[in-house]
């Protein structure tokens, strides 16, 4: 498959698992490549009726968090971009310090060293001075800091509404041209 289809997408344990799940389905003709942390599995047993057979379904690969060996650690392993959605305020105070402990966390550093595309979407509220800074050092290594916050000139009327609005930027953002959501003025 052409690298440029490649997409990866780590879903860490920050509420909003459906996050993750509509962007992987929006994903689909992509090679999806997937990593769960087992974080990320307690929250989704909360708060939604997903499955991890849910997530093999949208995803052609799926990795398991301690697997530092898996292909997808490599700088050689070529992909379009690397998505981490929801992102932990755990997640991004280890890759804020450099940290690399995790299948997600040395991704992300592969992807900060090779000047790959990496968008993190943070869903914590309020935000702490600490994970103000880890922002900011984060997106001054190199990453696209998307906190999930939904737009409201699309006018939502549902929750999946706004759930679309955060995936569409987000894709925008990974660099793929979608239709998921409204875009400021459209008619």
């Amino acid at each position: 498959m052409n690298w440029d289809k490649r997409v990866l997408v780590g879903v860490t344990g920050a509420s909003g698992t459906v996050l993750a799940m509509r962007l992987l389905t929006a994903l689909e003709g992509y090679d999806r490549h997937l990593i769960v942390s087992d974080g990320a599995k307690r929250v989704m047993k909360a708060e939604t009726e997903f499955s991890m057979d849910d997530f093999r379904k949208v995803s052609e690969h799926l990795y398991d968090d301690s697997d530092l060996a898996a292909p997808i650690s490599s700088g050689s392993f070529r992909f379009r971009s690397f998505a981490i959605i929801p992102c932990s305020n755990t997640t991004l105070a280890r890759m804020a310090s450099g940290m690399a402990d995790t299948l997600i966390t040395r991704v992300a550093a592969v992807s900060l060293k090779e000047r790959r595309r990496m968008v993190l979407v943070p869903r914590e509220m309020p935000l702490s001075t600490i994970y103000i800074e880890n922002m900011l050092k984060i997106s001054q290594a190199g990453a696209i800091v998307a906190p999930a916050m939904p737009g409201y000139y699309t006018k939502p009327k549902t929750v999946d509404d706004m759930i679309n609005f955060v995936v569409s930027r987000v894709l925008d953002l990974m660099g793929i041209d979608n239709d998921v959501s409204g875009r400021w003025m459209d008619k």
